[in-house]
């Protein structure tokens, strides 16, 4: 191949094919009886591995290391890792068009964009105009943004958040909003949404009870005093069941 073909090949310019020459970051290939370089399979594997690395982030020092790793490896072995890496990539892009495709499915809002899994688990979720509902909308996409709500709990939040029963416990919790620390309704509500939860969502619990520093504070923080009572009993109830 000429430097033309092989610029075309892995997608750089000439130019810069010749600034690596010059930089003694790609050796200069054999030449054809009329001065022209002559550039092999081997050449385009390296052009490639640079290109992808530039690309990352590495400048050429950088560069220079991480080709120097491969010398004495053999042609299969590189080839092997560079399929290897597209296979990411395209994983990479299946995953994030799922997102994309997610992100049409969905009406607009104000939180978003969500992964997948909580679009679908928000999806399952009532129709409510329960202010307790809408708090605990935004404490999942909170989550969700932090990485912090892997999939497997998402899904399980689906089988709580997808019960039609969960919108007269929100509503109970809506009528907390007025009432003193010391109102009956405090504990027999705290003791209906532990028994609404999932089994399987205990073992998600740390031990320490800690998912997000700081997060249970800010949490209670938004609730009324008598509110703050009902999700605090319940997130204690949650660590001590989570560590049987």
């Amino acid at each position: 191949m000429r430097i033309g073909e092989i610029a075309a090949l892995v997608g750089l310019t000439t130019r810069a094919i010749r600034h690596y020459h010059h930089v003694g970051l790609l050796p200069e290939p054999q030449r054809r009886p009329n001065g022209y370089r002559a550039y092999g399979v081997r050449d385009a594997i390296l052009l490639a591995r640079v290109r992808r690395l530039t690309e990352l982030g590495l400048g050429l020092d950088e560069v220079r290391d991480a080709l120097a790793d491969d010398a004495g490896r053999e042609l299969t072995e590189i080839l092997e890792e560079l399929d290897a890496d597209l296979a990411r990539q395209e994983a990479d892009i299946r995953e994030r068009r799922c997102r994309l495709g997610a992100l049409f499915a969905q009406p607009p809002s104000a939180t978003g964009p969500v992964s997948p899994a909580l679009a679908a688990l928000l999806a399952q979720a009532p129709r409510t105009d329960s202010p307790s509902a809408a708090k605990d909308r935004e404490y999942l996409t909170l989550l969700d943004a932090t990485s912090t709500g892997d999939q497997e709990t998402l899904a399980l939040l689906g089988t709580l958040v997808g019960d039609p029963a969960i919108v007269e416990l929100y509503e109970r919790l809506d009528a907390l909003a007025e009432a003193p620390t010391d109102d009956p309704r405090i504990a027999s509500l705290a003791a209906d949404l532990m028994a609404a939860v999932p089994e399987e969502l205990f073992a998600a619990i740390p031990e320490d009870g800690v998912v997000v520093a700081g997060f249970k504070e800010a949490l209670l923080a938004e609730y009324t005093p008598a509110q703050a009572e009902v999700v605090g009993l319940l997130m204690e109830a949650f660590v001590e069941r989570g560590r049987r």
